[in-house]
């Protein structure tokens, strides 16, 4: 039984014994990370907590093959973030998203402030905890694992010798994570009793405010009763109303209904179905004819409605008008569906891997498009892995150039967190543009993000394993713990208090960005179940792309500007 003993044995440093040793770290982690205390759960984080037992256990791994586990892993697991918030985080500025994302920017710097002003009361470099520490204890106060990965990498750009810096902001992150997430959902409950929230009248004025979106495709079917068009065609009335608008489809008195070209005409008392936005339907009204209630899809006819699945890579960033879709097919697409969210198909609407169109015209027209545009999800299972690893190897490239600001000691430098997040939310935003196939399947995403933060967690852990007893279990690890209750509580009800009382925001939206600030999964569950609808998910996805990029940037401002 010897060779079990030495695969097992504490301070084995054999590859076989390295492989088993993640391997335990990691489904163990993510099985005991699924155990709730009062309805909460760690998740995946667990992995660095039974990483530290291991490494407190005396398991070791070799020096190289750790820093290359752990730097590869938060390689994978910063892009595939990126990848994910990339195409919402510049349309994340737009309708309304502003005033969410300042909120949470003054949540990032009273965050970094309340942590300073820690640091200093407590005796600043001469005190019981180091700055690193106090990183480490604000990265894991706001649940913020790509942070923590870009403050290490900082303090060993800065210092290549300065692993036991880096080991001591894992063992802050791991003292204040538990109350870090619990913290957060504490908030929400405070935030709900202070202001006496009836939940039910919040869902309410939530979907009261869906109905009255003006930012869906909007169906409208109007009865042509305006002389001044009669005769005019398609073409035509795209110049005289000037706004974006299908004509999707025409039924003629006679009962006829046709897909309209650019070139067909409108006569009067056609019935005119148009694709448009909510905020026109009065535009149409007037200039058209009145509204009347028709279902198309009763019709029976050789017309039909269908969605294309776009799945061929040669499609991706070609605009819609230049498919010549009415000329060449016969065919109107009266709007897109990327990512859940419906798009009105204007004709300089660049196409995406996996944008449904939702296509009207026959059904032959229909079938030879579907043909062309590949419709085939089977063909977006394939993963595009050159456009993963030009993004990873342009990442690496961008986090190594120095940036000189004033004040630094050293020059900056994104790092190999920095780089990789900021191309990947520019190859996903803009990619397309350039022909670059940036789809991923959220399957997909997930596997890459959650094996690169196993690895991350999982090294981080038993580096920091064989002194954290020592260091966190007694009086100075109280305090970290009490110092990351802080850094998390007290900037949320600032916020909270703000969103509520200055801006009179809806409370599912306040408590979406409360998690999205801290980049929380289980709070976002947990709000999710507070609201019952996606009001909170809203909220978080529109902060969350700013708030990761700014969280991993401040980390590292702040190792910088201390070293």
């Amino acid at each position: 039984m010897e060779w079990i003993i030495e695969l097992l044995k504490p301070g084995a440093t054999s590859l076989a014994s390295t492989i088993l040793l993640y391997s335990f770290v990691i489904f163990a982690g993510i099985y005991l990370g699924k155990v709730k205390v009062l309805g909460v759960s760690l998740g995946v984080t667990f992995v660095l907590f039974v990483g530290i037992l291991m490494g407190h256990l005396g398991y070791i791994v070799e020096t190289n093959t750790l820093h290359f586990l752990r730097e590869f892993g938060l390689i994978l697991f910063i892009f595939s973030i990126g990848m994910q918030v990339g195409p919402g985080f510049f349309s994340s500025f737009r309708e309304g998203g502003v005033r969410l994302n300042g909120l949470a920017m003054l949540g990032i710097a009273l965050n970094v402030g309340i942590m300073l002003a820690i640091y200093y009361i407590q005796g600043g470099s001469d005190g019981a905890t180091s700055i690193n520490q106090m990183v480490g204890i604000m990265s894991g106060a706001v649940t913020n694992t790509p942070g923590l990965g870009a403050a290490q990498q900082t303090a060993l750009q800065v210092n290549p010798d300065a692993y036991g810096a880096s080991e001591a902001m894992s063992m802050g992150y791991a003292a204040a994570y538990p109350l870090g997430v619990i913290g957060i959902i504490l908030t929400m409950i405070v935030l709900k009793k202070v202001f006496k929230i009836d939940v039910q009248k919040e869902i309410d004025a939530v979907e009261d405010d869906q109905k009255a979106s003006q930012l869906a495709p909007h169906m409208l079917s109007l009865k042509v009763t305006n002389d001044l068009i009669a005769g005019l065609t398609v073409k035509k009335l795209h110049t005289l109303i000037s706004a974006n608008f299908v004509v999707s489809r025409i039924q003629n008195p006679a009962g006829e209904i046709i897909v309209p070209s650019a070139d067909s005409e409108i006569l009067k008392d056609d019935l005119l179905l148009i694709v448009c936005s909510a905020q026109d339907e009065e535009t149409f009204t007037r200039f058209i004819g009145p509204s009347v209630e028709k279902d198309w899809n009763a019709e029976r006819g050789p017309v039909t409605m269908r969605r294309i699945l776009v799945s061929k890579s040669e499609y991706n960033g070609v605009k819609i008008g230049s498919l010549r879709l009415r000329t060449g097919y016969k065919l109107n697409v009266t709007r897109v569906t990327r990512n859940g969210l419906d798009l009105l198909a204007a004709a300089n609407l660049r196409l995406q891997m996996g944008d449904r169109l939702t296509v009207v015209g026959t059904p032959g027209d229909i079938e030879r498009l579907a043909n062309r545009l590949g419709n085939s999800v089977k063909g977006l299972d394939h993963p595009h892995l050159v456009t993963m690893f030009i993004g990873i190897f342009l990442g690496i490239v961008v986090g190594s150039i120095p940036l000189q600001f004033p004040g630094l000691s050293v020059p900056m430098k994104l790092g190999l967190a920095g780089g990789p997040l900021v191309v990947a939310i520019l190859i996903s935003a803009f990619g397309p543009k350039f022909h670059l196939v940036t789809y991923t399947s959220t399957s997909a995403n997930l596997l890459l993000r959650e094996i690169g933060l196993c690895l991350f967690l999982t090294s981080v852990g038993i580096a920091a394993g064989q002194g954290f007893v020592a260091t966190v279990f007694n009086a100075v690890g109280a305090m970290w713990v009490l110092y990351g209750f802080i850094i998390t509580v007290v900037p949320l009800l600032v916020i909270g208090i703000i969103a509520k009382v200055k801006y009179k925001t809806n409370y599912l939206a306040i408590i979406g960005l409360l998690s999205g600030d801290y980049t929380d999964p289980p709070a976002l569950a947990y709000a999710g179940k507070v609201a019952g609808n996606d009001a909170p998910a809203v909220a978080y996805s529109t902060v969350y792309p700013l708030t990761m990029f700014m969280r991993v940037i401040a980390a590292q401002v702040v190792i910088l500007c201390f070293m």
